[in-house]
């Protein structure tokens, strides 16, 4: 009996052993991974330059692998300062892919592109610039809205709508005005929001500490501390880019 014991008692000490062993294994192979990715990673700093070219989609622009410009086909000079304005004008691009073929797509599909290092989103028929990039970007675009009311010199009624000639594009009794507005993106969906209280707690989400530290606030505090807030979540959750 009692050597029974001790050859069970052995046994649940090599068993522990072996499971000591494989734990540690697992834990230097996960280390290695992050490590490893670490090594192919860079983190975003204010000196960080997007390549250059045209964005797709939103993967492209987190892996920052743009279409570049030699790879578009156009018969514009890629050093003319006016590239990008210029091909964005036409309704679909042409390129060569990274196996060689030629592709296109409608110039409406395409998520933006990067100038001089800098991202331009494509937005309410523009492109704007992203001017504070982080886990959470802010940039401002224009929003032209219609609104009842204009007429224009030019309708005449007596003739009916087939002989209205509208230079503007407005129907009969609308108008229009751009204003401008404020909008954040959440980095990690490309998911794009207007700037408010309500916009920024969302996102804020993803830091559980920092949400509530935010939400604990009163709303007149909510409202003026929303841009500081948005810098704490990018200092606490910086993005980081694969080197190319």
């Amino acid at each position: 009996m009692d050597k029974f014991v001790h050859i069970k008692v052995r046994f649940a000490i090599m068993n522990k052993a072996i499971n000591i062993v494989l734990w540690a294994l697992i834990i230097s192979v996960f280390s290695l991974q992050a490590q490893q990715e670490n090594e192919n990673l860079v983190k975003y700093t204010a000196d960080f330059n997007f390549r250059e070219g045209v964005f797709i989609n939103f993967e492209q622009v987190r892996q920052n692998n743009p279409i570049p410009k030699s790879s578009i086909v156009t018969s514009i000079a890629y050093d003319d300062p006016d590239f990008f304005d210029r091909i964005l004008e036409n309704k679909k691009i042409f390129y060569f892919n990274d196996l060689g073929i030629k592709e296109e797509i409608a110039v409406k599909n395409i998520w933006g592109y990067s100038r001089n290092g800098v991202l331009y989103i494509s937005l309410n028929d523009g492109y704007h610039r992203i001017t504070i990039v982080g886990s959470i970007c802010h940039f401002v675009a224009n929003l032209t809205t219609y609104s009842p009311g204009y007429t224009s010199p030019y309708y005449y009624p007596y003739y009916g709508y087939n002989n209205f000639y509208n230079p503007y594009g407005l129907t009969p009794g609308s108008y229009a005005s751009t204003e401008m507005r404020q909008y954040i993106m959440d980095f990690k969906t490309g998911r794009i929001l207007e700037y408010s209280v309500e916009s920024v707690e969302v996102l804020l989400m993803a830091d559980p500490e920092l949400h509530d530290e935010f939400t604990g606030l009163r709303k007149k505090k909510k409202k003026q501390l929303k841009f500081l807030y948005i810098r704490k979540f990018n200092e606490r959750n910086p993005l980081y880019f694969p080197i190319n």
